[in-house]
């Protein structure tokens, strides 16, 4: 995974007046669960920037008052109107204790069924997995070279390594759609 540093601070009072008033001053309020105890704190929304413009996962140290805490971006809420960051989650990484994560998906290789004309459709764009954190990968490599038309690759087909794939086996990641033009000459 990734790694980022986002510096904070505790959060006195809690609250929606609050909170309200730290979103105001250019302020995320966030929290930290997964420890001994939560952790209530609030950090400069430009430090999120690199975090979610981004389909990677990060491995976040938080720096809150001088204490520091390894962790994953959970969850986050957006306002419904202007899309900014109002409130965000982060799970704290323990040693020997696993988590749960969306991995991104890349596809590589040019599919067979491309060449002869039909169109990739990626219907999945992250894996939902469990594992160790230094067991994560970056991303999930889906080969398509032997993708024909009108054949798919599923979630079934992929082999993990030291985590656990959470979606379901028969989700489909990727096929090859037969365009309209070719549907009639396939037959002959």
């Amino acid at each position: 995974m990734k790694s980022l540093e986002i510096v904070g601070f505790k959060r006195a009072n809690l609250g929606k007046v609050e909170s309200q008033n730290l979103r105001a001053q250019g302020y995320v309020p966030s929290v930290l669960y997964g420890g001994a105890e939560q952790v209530h704190f609030y950090a400069p929304a430009m430090l999120f920037r690199e975090l979610l413009f981004t389909p990677d996962i990060f491995n976040v140290t938080l720096n809150i008052e001088g204490t520091e805490y390894n962790a994953i971006l959970q969850e986050t809420q957006y306002h419904p109107v202007n899309d900014a960051l109002i409130h965000a989650d982060f799970l704290q990484i323990l040693p020997g204790k696993e988590i749960k994560v969306e991995v991104p998906i890349k596809l590589t290789g040019t599919s067979a069924g491309v060449m002869k004309g039909g169109k990739m459709n990626q219907k999945l764009r992250k894996l939902r997995v469990q594992g160790l954190a230094d067991n994560i990968p970056d991303y999930v490599n889906v080969d398509v070279t032997e993708l024909d038309l009108g054949k798919s690759v599923k979630v079934g087909a992929l082999k993990a390594e030291n985590f656990v794939i959470l979606t379901a086996a028969s989700n489909p990641i990727a096929s090859v759609e037969i365009p309209r033009a070719l549907r009639g000459t396939l037959g002959k």
